[in-house]
């Protein structure tokens, strides 16, 4: 993570608010309007869906984008400039509002409305390592594979796109759909560890034959990728086995993962390659 420069920001800001950070903390929304448009000249956005969140980061300008939401809007954004092939050019701001920000906080923004807001303003641009996978999906965050049993029962992708958009009535009948018929794709709960290939920079770290308990791949700070396998034990511990490298590949039978608070899968085969610097993100200065 390197620190580019301090930059007082009496910047043009753009900020988009999640409609679902409004209907959450409409007190947290409203302090961190208030802070930004006391600091900067400001243009505000509430998007009324995943088209119209498109079309404002599409239609940003010069003005830098200010996030109002909770992880999923940060990642929806990611994933949109990232697709646009955008993402290099954009340095992106956050305000940390609703019920999912352990991804904000892992990243280092405040939780808090005031003192995210006066870091939009006050803080400094970092540019963040990330993991680009064979799909063009991106992660942020810390990625896990572990046994099926330990995931939610969330149909992949699920709260990716549009989550700041669903309707209660539209939640209570999904919920309902997914408890009465499986998601299409989703295999019975495994009840013992999963037998995975890991590869790292194409050297196998663990093979098909040693059961592992878990996976994680957590992108470094110095354009590498870590990864740590903690392979299932009889008796004493296993200890983990740990490796560093710019490229992750996960292979087995129908695996699924959790990364930025969303589950994908299932999968047989997935790579992960380091993007070194391709998050650009405001953060406190130092």
């Amino acid at each position: 993570m390197a620190e580019v420069a301090t930059f007082a920001t009496s910047d043009q800001l753009l900020v988009v608010i999640d409609p679902l950070a409004h209907r959450t903390d409409g007190e947290s929304v409203r302090i961190a309007k208030d802070v930004l448009s006391a600091g900067a000249a400001t243009k505000v956005c509430l998007p009324d869906g995943p088209d119209e969140f498109a079309r404002a980061l599409a239609r940003r300008g010069s003005r830098r984008p200010v996030l109002v939401g909770d992880d999923h809007a940060l990642t929806r954004a990611v994933s949109l400039l990232h697709r646009q092939r955008e993402l290099a050019e954009c340095v992106l701001s956050m305000v940390p509002v609703g019920r999912v920000l352990s991804l904000a906080d892992s990243l280092g923004v405040p939780t808090g409305a005031v003192a995210a807001a006066r870091a939009v303003l006050e803080g400094a641009e970092r540019r963040l390592d990330l993991l680009v996978d064979d799909s063009d999906g991106v992660v942020l965050g810390a990625l896990r594979i572990p046994p099926v049993r330990d995931l939610d029962a969330e149909p992949a992708g699920a709260t990716a796109v549009g989550a700041g958009v669903s309707r209660p009535w539209l939640r209570t009948c999904q919920s309902l759909v997914r408890t009465l018929v499986p998601a299409r794709g989703t295999l019975p709960a495994v009840s013992g560890p999963s037998r995975l290939r890991v590869e790292v920079d194409g050297a196998t770290l663990v093979d098909l034959d040693q059961p592992v308990e878990a996976v994680s791949v957590t992108p470094g700070a110095t354009g590498v990728a870590e990864v740590e396998v903690r392979p299932s034990s009889v008796g004493a511990e296993a200890a983990p086995l740990r490796a560093e490298g710019r490229t992750v590949t996960v292979s087995g039978a129908h695996f699924r993962y959790r990364a930025d608070a969303t589950v994908s899968g299932p999968l047989r085969r997935r790579t992960w390659t380091v993007g070194e610097g391709g998050l650009r993100l405001v953060l406190p200065g130092r």
